[in-house]
């Protein structure tokens, strides 16, 4: 029997890092183990031929991509290009644009994401939405009344409107506009939980001395996937802040769940959420974050706006199609090799 194509997957996030771009990783390697061998590794030193090689991040994977494309010159190199790669690098550096050149085909997370390629690149360019299973909340939402037991959920027993934030804290999420926001709600009564391992210290003092000043303000620190993914359904409503994103997962989270979102008006998160969605603000402004939370919180047909934009964009973030978005994506690379 003919043994599977084998397929290392590069990944420079490990699942300690718990980030977009592993979980990416993660997901895709259970997408594709029925029909390849698949190993997820952040580093590719050439001892094990493989049939075809996916990297995650120009930059960051430049090594194993500059290996590849030296020990493996004819086999397939499919490159995913993340927020910082779209945003920053592959403008800047030159491990990144040589990755773009080495790379068989590109991978881009969201429609936006098109517009940072020329021409060219375009061509050997694919969209390929991330996904995440519906996930139902454990209660009530916060603005009906508050009977729910207390044990279903952490949030339970405080009914609180409850806002929430996933994002390591780190220069490119800007952190410091939702603890901003924080500030300027701390008499509003609204609940803001916040994410994240401390990968900047400035900030990890900024978040200690927004909770000492706002006790409505819980920095969590870094959880695990499940437990984050329950406090994302059981919010009333998810802000996301980052100044760059190729295709934010904590979007894809809160869509699935039913969660509206407040996001940061750049292009990685209107390639998402579409052009015409009415919950974006400018990136660093806290003054309109605030206000926007009140609004979600006190009008209902802005709300029910939100939640009905979000829906229609649920389709895009649905397993099956990545899955099946990928494969056909891997059997367009593998096939001419084989035969």
């Amino acid at each position: 029997m003919t043994a599977k194509p084998l397929i290392f997957i590069i990944s420079p996030a490990s699942a300690k890092a718990n980030n977009g771009n592993w979980q990416t990783a993660s997901r895709w390697q259970r997408f594709l183990r029925d029909r390849y061998r698949v190993r997820l590794t952040d580093e590719w030193d050439g001892k094990i031929q493989a049939d075809l090689m996916i990297a995650l991040h120009a930059r960051r994977s430049a090594p194993a991509i500059q290996a590849w494309a030296r020990q493996s010159p004819d086999a397939p190199l499919i490159v995913v290009l993340t927020g910082t790669d779209l945003y920053r690098d592959i403008h800047t550096d030159a491990d990144a644009r040589q990755s773009l050149e080495a790379a068989s085909r590109l991978v881009v997370l969201q429609e936006a994401g098109l517009e940072q390629l020329s021409p060219a690149l375009r061509k050997k360019t694919s969209v390929i939405f991330q996904s995440a299973p519906q996930f139902a909340p454990s209660i009530a939402p916060s603005l009906t009344p508050a009977s729910a037991p207390a044990a279903l959920s952490p949030l339970a027993a405080n009914p609180a409107f409850t806002v929430i934030m996933i994002g390591h804290l780190r220069a490119e999420k800007r952190p410091e506009t939702y603890m901003q926001a924080a500030l300027l709600l701390k008499s509003s009564g609204i609940r803001l939980l916040h994410v994240g391992h401390a990968l900047d210290a400035g900030l990890a003092r900024q978040a200690a001395d927004t909770a000492a000043a706002c006790p409505s303000y819980e920095w969590l620190g870094g959880l695990p996937h499940a437990r984050t993914r329950r406090l994302l359904a059981d919010s009333d409503l998810m802000v996301i802040t980052s100044a760059m994103e190729g295709g934010a997962n904590v979007i894809i989270e809160a869509v699935t769940s039913g969660v509206p979102v407040l996001a940061s008006d750049i292009d990685g998160n209107r390639g998402m959420l579409g052009s015409d969605y009415a919950g974006y603000f400018p990136v660093g402004d806290s003054a309109t974050l605030a206000r926007l939370i009140l609004r979600v919180r006190d009008e209902a047909p802005y709300r029910e706006q939100l939640r009905r934009q979000c829906s229609q964009r649920a389709d895009l973030f649905s397993p099956e199609r990545e899955q099946a978005a990928l494969l056909e994506l891997l059997d367009n690379v593998l096939l001419p090799h084989q035969e």
